[in-house]
């Protein structure tokens, strides 16, 4: 069967460790949307991380973003829709996740484009400790960080493990509070308004494109794509993927590094 949906997390999944999208994997796509397929990225990145990879693509398709909190038309550089967290509900997570574990702060906002100013977009409290290299961000104390509402908020403990860092916050932020997952092995949890996931995502950009979905295909690798991949009619683990996501899957494919996405898609629309 054709799907009428392709959708792909980013990193792990549709580009390489060395961020690179493959020639392989671009001309399926090329393939599949020329068939009458709609192809979208699903990712934790924003708006304003896409192009990198979207540079690499003939494509401007709406994306999913910040992990479904975000529908962003690329071609048009414009956010459709977004679910946020209020400031007094990123308060309360502060004081209920400071009584379990030390954590840094951060948040990123929607805003208009993803050409918006970055220090306005992606703001972290004072002495945050990033997890990738930023020099892209502003920085302001704790009540100033939460104090806009967010599309994504971001706790950090450089000194624990994502899945350590899961534990201690999920138990005292339910998910009636907020989503909360993570995309990184490093102490770096992902919080979105409650029940907002890339699964969420998907069903509204499903709505606008005219897809159920029974008709998606979902592939990716990390915790904040379970929900995505068990939604999908045919959900697909990379082989680099974490146990929880290899678990709901419909399949696993190869890692990232060796065609996993391709591979999969040819067997729908041929090899070159």
């Amino acid at each position: 069967m054709i799907p009428k949906l392709i959708a792909s997390d980013v990193d792990g999944t549709f580009i390489t460790s060395s961020e690179r999208v493959t020639p392989r994997l671009r001309d399926v796509v090329l393939r599949a949307t020329a068939a009458g397929s709609h192809f979208t990225l699903a990712t934790g990145r924003p708006p304003r991380w896409l192009f990198p990879v979207l540079e690499q693509l003939p494509l401007r398709p709406i994306c999913v973003c910040a992990n479904g909190a975000v529908l962003y038309d690329s071609e048009a550089d414009r956010v459709l829709h977004t679910r946020t967290l209020s400031p007094h509900v990123m308060r309360e997570i502060v004081a209920r996740v400071d009584e379990v574990l030390p954590v840094g702060v951060a948040v990123e906002r929607a805003g208009q484009s993803a050409f918006d100013r970055c220090d306005e977009l992606f703001l972290v409290s004072e002495g945050f400790v990033h997890a990738w290299e930023s020099e892209e961000h502003g920085e302001a104390d704790v009540d100033t960080v939460v104090s806009q509402p967010a599309i994504k908020m971001l706790l950090r403990n450089h000194t624990a493990s994502a899945k350590e860092m899961y534990a201690a916050v999920r138990s005292v932020v339910p998910e009636s509070i907020a989503h909360v997952t993570f995309s990184i092995g490093e102490g770096l949890l992902e919080l979105s308004a409650p029940n907002v996931t890339k699964a969420s995502g998907l069903e509204e950009l499903g709505n606008i494109l005219g897809v159920s979905a029974e008709d998606v295909i979902a592939f990716g690798d990390m915790a904040n794509d379970i929900e995505m991949v068990r939604w999908a009619g045919t959900g697909v683990a990379m082989g680099n993927a974490i146990d929880a996501l290899k678990q709901v899957a419909d399949e696993v494919t190869t890692s990232n590094d060796d065609f996993g996405v391709a591979r999969v898609l040819e067997r729908v629309y041929g090899q070159s």
